[in-house]
């Protein structure tokens, strides 16, 4: 398996991993500059030379995975039989660097509703690296032709057309995925955040619209879905930044976009 097909495997399977890349040699080494070895947190693919070398390589990136550490990182390596090898001696005769990049599993965003907030929000978070849900009930918002203007996203985009009910997409997202509600409909927008605080595995969740609306929604979520104060707090409303006050689709999403990649570099410290 290639190194590029072996990241995306883990991509894939949103696994963290790290790639190490043969950087430098200098004299004899076993491979060249350039090598490279994929490192996941069971398996890896490729070779650096074996040996002493590779076998430190996965060691230090096993824990790099281990401590979710977000920095590369550069390791010298003298090939001879003076050095002090934690696997056994390679004495080729020449010195190699090493540089270890942590492979970080892509946020998730799911968005509920790809109305006219919803489209704007998307075209701002495909050209994100993540992997983005567009979920609506209403087949037309999720036409080919509408959504050309996603055509150059960076991210991974995924259409959810659910007619009926379209919480059970929750059930179906990954592991962290924070999730926006904001649907053409107020019963719809209920069901999803009631369904959204039932559902243990999402990050954070997100619900636009007016304080009203959100009184009567955290009444109902308490009296009728038997949810407590604590386990409504999770909805986090208005969504967007204080501060931007704008009510144009494009603004409201410029607001509520950079809220979330905040909390992604919250999340990330």
């Amino acid at each position: 398996m290639t190194w590029v097909a072996a990241v995306a495997r883990l991509r894939a399977r949103r696994e963290p991993g790290v790639l190490v890349t043969v950087a430098t040699v200098r004299g004899h080494a076993p491979r060249d500059a350039g090598a490279k070895l994929v490192v996941g947190p069971t398996e890896a693919w490729g070779s650096i030379g074996g040996g002493n070398i590779e076998a430190v390589a996965i060691d230090r990136a096993r824990e790099m995975i281990a401590a979710s550490k977000p920095e590369p990182e550069l390791i010298d390596f003298a090939l001879n039989d003076k050095a002090s090898n934690q696997h056994g001696v390679q004495c080729c005769g020449g010195t190699v660097s090493v540089l270890l990049e942590p492979l970080a599993v892509a946020q998730a965003v799911a968005i509920f509703g790809v109305g006219h907030v919803g489209l704007e929000l998307a075209r701002i978070l495909a050209r994100q690296d993540l992997e983005l849900h567009l979920t609506d009930s209403r087949s037309d918002m999720l036409t080919k032709q509408r959504l050309d203007v996603l055509a150059d996203a960076v991210g991974q985009v995924h259409l959810h057309h659910t007619p009926l009910l379209p919480e059970e997409v929750l059930e179906e997202l990954p592991r962290g995925t924070h999730v926006l509600i904001m649907t053409h409909d107020h019963a719809e927008d209920a069901a999803l955040c009631d369904a959204a605080l039932r559902t243990t595995h999402l990050g954070s969740i997100g619900l636009i619209g007016s304080a009203a609306k959100w009184a009567r929604f955290r009444k109902r979520l308490a009296t009728e879905g038997g949810h407590d104060q604590a386990t409504i707090d999770r909805i986090k409303t208005p969504i967007g930044l204080a501060d931007i006050t704008g009510k144009e689709p494009a603004t409201i999403a410029v607001s509520v976009a950079a809220d979330l990649l905040r909390t992604f570099e919250t999340e990330g410290n």
